[in-house]
């Protein structure tokens, strides 16, 4: 995301197109070819470097809740072996939930991940699906430290198994070499790592038969869109795919000049934000939510994108009109419209609408304001919404997996960033994994897939989310039937707040069922 977890989005926008090797295979394109990891190692290679794999530590507990259960906690590494030379290129660690005697034949089981590049998967782990949460205020903000966490009501434990894992680079995943890093860190090369990690966890748990899902939040929904196709190339078909705060495809949502599409994307999440914080026109903040929210959606398609499209060829009356309407619409005045060429800046947006109180609205989730230090800097200095939940997550999670998993690790848990290099993409192009979604849907028809998108993210705007699935190209039925969304009045961690975690946990109740049932 964020610069936050799930979240933090990386700042290049160009992306790999999905190779349909694993890591290590033979490369497709000379290009491929020339990479120092994908280079053949001669037949008198050196002996295997294989890493003495560490003991998982292995717990019990019991679940509290309508109906009490007891279940199994295993903290561990996986080893991630090239496969061309067989050698360990690096270790993945995990945390499995699973539920005491149920048939692992029929059990539904779930590969959940954030993203960044650079996430732990702390956020999913302890903020939404484990059956242990951090304790925060209903609204998802810090109570006063120290932080502890809590049993969860909401866990998906009663209705799946669940494998927590952290990519290579982030919480205690290493590589084993500082030169094995960059096997791992571009958007291919993570991706086929994740991919090994589900297919070896399957093979060692004898996990086969069960129903598969994955889950990603943030750029971890860009590894799962884009696992999802590859997956399925190799015998790994999933029942379902859950998107929490989605980008597919980076052009949508990645404004600049010359790429309107994206301006158009963020500006219901501008509106939603000022309807939030009561700055639109009075008459529009009488509507209902979402009222409101369809209205801004039909300006933003509509008007609003054949205005930028028209350019300088827009006629100053047709100029005015609109300026008016983006300013009522956005709390922003119209003479900032105007200087903003229509096309309004998130940096400038954040700083602008609660200008006159001085304060500054998150990009996480621009419900969460904090005090603007210079009001004269005309950008955010840090994300509030980052800063409200980084220092409680990084020590209760610290705290549980040492004393509650039993799990001693002295190394640094790289909760956000700082265990990663460079990531690889592909130069010249936006990063767009739809076409590996699309691929496991024409060859998986009964998958399902959940989009879950917050109306105050402006890390992944939830109209640019939208744009992107209707542009899709999928067989009729499998959109009418497979593919289902909904839109939650929180931001980009939609979970963090107690309601809208609510509501996404009746969404997935139903969804998973739907996606095992028999037909």
């Amino acid at each position: 995301m964020r610069v936050i977890a799930a979240l933090m989005l990386v700042s290049s926008p160009v992306l790999a197109q999905g190779g349909r090797g694993g890591r290590g295979a033979a490369p497709a394109t000379a290009a491929a070819a020339a990479r120092p990891d994908s280079v053949a190692r001669p037949a008198a290679a050196a002996p295997l470097r294989r890493v003495e794999e560490e003991p998982p530590a292995v717990t019990h507990h019991t679940l509290h809740g309508n109906a009490d259960f007891k279940y199994t906690a295993t903290a561990a590494m996986l080893p991630i072996r090239n496969e061309q030379s067989g050698e360990t290129d690096g270790n993945m660690f995990y945390v499995a939930y699973t539920k005491d005697g149920a048939d692992p034949a029929t059990r539904p089981i779930a590969f959940i991940f954030n993203g960044g590049p650079g996430s732990a998967t702390v956020w999913l782990h302890m903020g939404a699906f484990g059956p242990k949460v951090v304790a925060l205020n209903p609204d998802g903000t810090n109570p006063p430290p120290p932080y502890t966490y809590k049993d969860n009501p909401n866990t998906l434990l009663d209705q799946a198994d669940l494998v927590f894992l952290d990519p290579v680079g982030t919480g205690y995943s290493r590589a084993t070499s500082p030169q094995n890093g960059p096997k791992f860190w571009g958007l291919d090369e993570d991706m086929h790592a994740v991919a090994e990690f589900i297919r070896l966890y399957l093979t060692r748990n004898e996990r086969w038969a069960s129903p598969r899902f994955i889950a990603g939040e943030s750029y971890g929904t860009t590894r799962a869109a884009h696992l999802s196709g590859y997956l399925t190339d190799n015998g790994i078909a999933l029942n379902g795919v859950v998107l929490l705060s989605a980008v597919l495809n980076f052009e949508n949502s990645r404004p600049s000049r010359g790429n309107d599409i994206a301006y158009v994307g963020f500006l219901p999440s501008f509106a939603m934000t000022a309807y939030y914080h009561k700055k639109v026109a009075p008459d529009l903040q009488k509507l209902p939510l979402e009222e409101f929210a369809r209205s801004v959606e039909t300006f933003a398609s509509g008007e609003y994108a054949a205005a930028l499209m028209k350019g300088s060829a827009l006629s100053a009356a047709e100029r005015k009109a609109i300026v008016t309407k983006i300013a009522r619409y956005t709390g922003m005045s119209e003479q900032f419209v105007l200087d903003s060429d229509l096309r309004i800046e998130l940096a400038h947006f954040s700083t602008e609408l609660l200008h006159d109180q001085r304060l500054q609205s998150g990009r996480l989730d621009s419900r969460l304001t904090s005090y603007m230090q210079d009001p004269l800097a005309g950008r955010t200095g840090f994300d509030p919404s980052d800063a409200s939940i980084r220092n409680s997550f990084t020590p209760v999670l610290n705290d549980y997996v040492r004393r509650e998993l039993g799990y001693k690790n002295d190394n640094l848990y790289y909760i956000l960033g700082g265990g990663i290099g460079r990531w690889r993409y592909e130069e010249g192009q936006y990063a767009n994994v739809v076409p590996s979604l699309e691929r496991a849907f024409a060859k998986n028809p009964d998958m399902h897939l959940f989009v879950a998108m917050g109306y105050y993210d402006m890390a992944t705007p939830y109209w640019a989310v939208q744009y992107t699935l209707d542009h899709m190209t999928v067989e009729p039925k499998v959109r009418a039937s497979r593919i289902h969304t909904d839109h939650f009045t929180a931001g980009h961690m939609m979970y963090i707040d107690a309601a809208s975690m609510k509501k996404l946990r009746e969404d997935l109740r139903g969804f998973i069922d739907g996606a095992i049932a028999k037909r």
